[in-house]
């Protein structure tokens, strides 16, 4: 049998290319599968940057496994939010700001603009953090590394050789993948896990605050802006629909569990004398090298959080880029000279702007930490627009969020959301 296709109403794009009926039920199915995979796995692949590293390297060498539930447990829900963003993209045709700009008025369109600006300023400043932890690995300082990486990065939007470049960054993100092998090998005692999930400290400030990263990190605000402009950029059609959600959970399942293991593997080398807080990203490949080695482990390491921050970079760059384009009304493009110049002010400004904090800040492990608590600050909003435009009837009914499902997001969305503010607001004091 061939691929199921949907039947939603929504004029041409119901129909399946010319020809395909003509093709095998097997090539069928894998051109099906082919055509609508990728911008949830690469979405989900880039939120895996040295934020989400250093964040749950922090919490593993300073709690334990204590946060290893919390990590696991937001998976669901991280699939939950990315895949209303496949909804929306692949039934109204509309980027994020777009359909808000039609649905809900042009100031509501800004504001969510002004969210995603802070937000790529904000993965910025952690992707430079990645950066430069690299680069104090081998000695190089960051009146070397920030400048080199900020002037590569200008250079590569500039020059719209964004596939390319986030094609390469994946690869080197893959380095991190032997964390899971780490992850795996030195898999926690659940005697001593339960003792600390017993014992917890909720009434340490710092470890309330660290709650609030974690949530930050999983939930990154350009996440939802990229994916569903994605979606309607490579016009993935209805009856794509299902494989779109595949592509969503797998890439749910792969961010969270690298960030699981590493938090894993920090808390086995806990016990063996690192430190109660992480002084130096550096540490972190310390971890690896119990595995493979000094040399490979660092190079892994090294390779694994430039993919990651390169990626994410990129990704959020281009969420920024084509959300600007959607308010003005010029689409995902930058083609109109007014439009690419006052981006390329902007993204410019923000790149100098983090590579400047980062140099400027002593503490790359709190930076980063304080980078990720900003994005739950910022959650309540973003799953606010995103519920609102997934609830309303630009979306055709049948397809529509409602009923119980509805309602189980909405609760778990304001659970997490004032868990997350809860404990930012908290651990600050």
């Amino acid at each position: 049998m061939g691929p199921r296709l949907e039947t939603v109403a929504m004029g041409n794009r119901t129909k399946p290319p010319a020809g395909l009926a003509d093709v095998s039920p097997r090539g069928a199915r894998l051109w099906w599968i082919a055509s609508a995979w990728g911008p949830g796995l690469l979405v989900m692949l880039a939120d895996t940057d040295a934020g989400n590293v250093v964040t749950a390297a922090q919490g593993g060498a300073r709690w334990g496994h204590r946060l290893l539930p919390l990590i696991l447990a937001l998976a669901p829900l991280l699939y939950m939010i990315q895949e209303l963003t496949v909804r929306l993209g692949v039934f109204t045709g509309r980027g994020h700001c777009e359909l808000i700009r039609e649905r809900f008025g042009i100031g509501w369109a800004l504001l969510s603009l002004l969210g995603l600006l802070v937000a790529t300023m904000d993965s910025l400043v952690t992707e430079f953090t990645g950066v430069a932890g690299v680069g104090e690995l081998y000695g190089l300082p960051r009146s070397l590394t920030l400048p080199l990486a900020a002037s590569a990065l200008l250079a590569i939007v500039a020059s719209g050789a964004h596939r390319r470049a986030k094609r390469a960054a994946i690869a080197m993100g893959l380095f991190l993948l032997p964390f899971l092998a780490i992850g795996w090998i030195v898999r926690p005692d659940f005697k001593a896990l339960t003792a600390e999930l017993i014992d917890l400290p909720l009434g340490d400030h710092e470890f309330i605050y660290m709650v609030a990263a974690i949530i930050g990190m999983t939930f990154n605000p350009w996440m939802v802006f990229y994916q569903q402009s994605a979606i309607a950029e490579k016009k993935v059609r209805p009856w794509e629909y299902q494989v779109a959600r595949w592509d969503t959970a797998a890439g749910a399942v792969l961010t969270q569990l690298p960030s699981a293991a590493v938090l894993i593997a920090m808390a086995a080398t806990r016990v063996s004398g690192t430190p109660a807080n992480l002084s130096s990203i550096g540490e972190i490949s310390g971890a690896l090298s119990s595995v493979l080695g000094d040399s490979a482990g660092r190079i892994a390491f090294g390779m694994g959080v430039l993919g990651g921050s390169l990626a994410a970079a990129l990704v959020s760059s281009l969420a920024l880029a084509w959300g600007l384009g959607e308010i003005v009304g010029y689409g995902r493009s930058l083609q109109h000279s007014r439009l690419t110049k006052w981006f390329y002010c902007v993204f410019a400004f923000s790149v100098m702007s983090a590579a400047a904090l980062v140099w400027s800040v002593r503490s790359l492990v709190w930076l980063n930490i304080t980078a990720q608590v900003i994005n739950a600050f910022m959650l309540p909003m973003v799953i606010g627009f995103l519920l609102a435009l997934a609830a309303a009837d630009a979306v055709p009914k049948p397809k529509r969020v409602q009923g119980r499902y509805l309602q189980l997001i909405i609760a778990l969305s304001v659970a997490i959301s004032s868990i997350g503010l809860f404990a930012a607001i908290v651990g600050l004091f």
